[in-house]
């Protein structure tokens, strides 16, 4: 029974350690855009990367969004 009073103190904190981690990833902004990374994968404009044909640059094509 000694290890209840042990046990039950720290799982309180460690439950205040993650409701502390999601109140400030809600605040950050991390669960603003949902759908973007999805769309990232999708080529755009009909561009599909050949294995011959000249390297495009991703980064660019998603920021034409």
């Amino acid at each position: 029974m000694i290890v209840l009073l042990f046990l039950i103190p720290v799982s309180l904190v460690i439950a205040l350690a993650f409701l502390a981690s999601f109140v400030w990833a809600v605040r950050t902004g991390q669960f603003e855009d949902t759908e973007t990374p999805a769309l990232r994968m999708l080529p755009h404009d009909g561009v599909v990367p050949s294995a011959d044909g000249p390297k495009t640059n991703t980064l660019s094509v998603i920021q034409k969004l």
